[in-house]
């Protein structure tokens, strides 16, 4: 089994909600059943935590072909070990465990970083419409991009550890406390202290610059 083909674009660009969601209380038993060789099983644990996957993918800021290999290679390693599972309530955890540990194993193998840009909000090609309601949209649209950009550039100036924790917990559904421990090797009685600092750290900084 394989998680299936993803389109050719940068990683950044896909979702953080990818697919379907799967319930928390319902991962054990569709494990079982994917074990079973029920297919429809597999395509819901795939679309369900797809976005778990992702999101510890975009934590570690890996280029756009080493995020793609890691997804794949989770989900290649979830498939050999399927049967194998210890807890299958808890394949979620495994899942982050394991796209970090490829993470880093692919961040150690690189000689160099290579610093890319933050993901930015992009003209797309609309619908026809009249003038007078193209030139609003243009302007509605400017505003947002301005303020995401803004917030994007406030985000970026937090530590290293805010901007991993921020990242992860975004992903939709969002993960558990368990997950993203084993995704950021973060204690889970530290995760949710760590997450309130963080972002009152980036609503001052927000507040400071009148960033709304």
């Amino acid at each position: 089994m394989r998680a299936g083909t993803l389109r050719s674009t940068a990683y950044d660009d896909v979702p953080y909600t990818r697919g379907g969601a799967v319930d928390r209380t319902e991962v054990g038993a569709l494990v079982r059943s994917a074990v079973d060789g029920d297919a429809a099983a597999w395509k819901a644990l795939v679309e369900g935590m797809s976005p778990l996957v992702w999101s510890v993918v975009r934590a570690h800021r890996l280029s756009d072909a080493d995020g793609h290999e890691v997804y794949q290679t989770v989900w290649f390693r979830f498939a050999q070990h399927l049967g194998r599972l210890r807890e299958p309530d808890k394949a979620g955890a495994w899942l982050a465990s394991t796209a970090r540990h490829e993470c880093l194993k692919v961040l150690k193998g690189l000689t160099r970083l290579t610093l890319t840009d933050d993901p930015q909000v992009l003209d797309r090609a609309s619908e026809e419409r009249t003038p007078e309601q193209s030139l609003i949209d243009a302007e509605e649209e400017a505003d947002r991009a301005e303020r995401i950009r803004r917030l994007w550039q406030e985000f970026e100036e937090l530590g290293e550890r805010c901007r991993q924790l921020l990242r992860v917990l975004i992903a939709s559904p969002p993960p558990s406390y368990l997950e993203v421990s084993a995704a950021l090797g973060i204690a889970v009685g530290s995760i949710g202290p760590l997450r309130q600092r963080c972002l009152r750290r980036l609503r001052a900084r927000m507040d400071a610059r009148g960033t709304v």
